[in-house]
């Protein structure tokens, strides 16, 4: 087994702790399962994480990432403002159709963390990413356009956040990727003037 940095180490782990729970569920997946999936021993799992908590704070942290970054290359600047709000969102929902398992293991992270004493700052740090991550589009939006929205950043950050939430867990349970489509639009619609001049 090659000596990896404990950064990349963290970072193989995670990953593979993120496909066994995809595939098994939170509460069946354990740190045996995490290191075999990883091909690492047990004793490096240890090394890299001293506690559960820390093993499903990377874990929401990196599926998190997985889906902001494609969100962030979208919302570049098009010709219109409409066209750049579209993309993000389509960007998003896009992620969302190519990897449910991953979403779904959002929503039972979050329960998990939620049933489990100690464990709840879990949950709202997770949910405080996604309204931060909102935050943070909408101001480079508002930078890039220069435009200013007319409500507060942080309130339509929760909105924007609540919405995605809700059409990601639609999908999941119906099972109807089109028909978010005329979704997407209304709420793109909304948003732009939400950003208007």
């Amino acid at each position: 087994m090659a000596r990896l940095p404990s950064a990349e180490r963290r970072a193989q782990l995670t990953e593979a702790a993120i496909r066994a729970m995809t595939r098994d569920g939170v509460a069946r997946t354990t740190t045996r399962s995490i290191a075999a999936e990883a091909g690492v021993s047990l004793s490096v799992f240890h090394y890299c994480f001293d506690s559960k908590q820390a093993l499903l704070e990377a874990v929401i942290e990196a599926i998190t990432a997985h889906y902001i970054t494609v969100v962030r290359e979208a919302i570049r600047p098009k010709a219109t403002l409409r066209e750049t709000i579209r993309a993000g969102f389509q960007a998003y929902w896009d992620h969302v159709c190519a990897q449910p398992g991953e979403h779904m293991l959002t929503y039972e992270l979050t329960q998990y963390a939620l049933r489990q004493p100690g464990f709840e700052h879990l949950a709202r740090r997770q949910y405080a990413m996604y309204r931060d991550t909102y935050e943070e589009l909408i101001r480079r939006l508002a930078r890039d356009t220069g435009l200013r929205p007319r409500v507060p950043v942080a309130v339509l950050a929760g909105y924007l956040a609540a919405m995605t939430d809700g059409l990601t867990l639609g999908l999941l349970v119906l099972g109807d990727e089109g028909a978010a489509a005329d979704l997407l639009d209304m709420v793109t619609d909304h948003v732009q003037g939400l950003m208007g001049p």
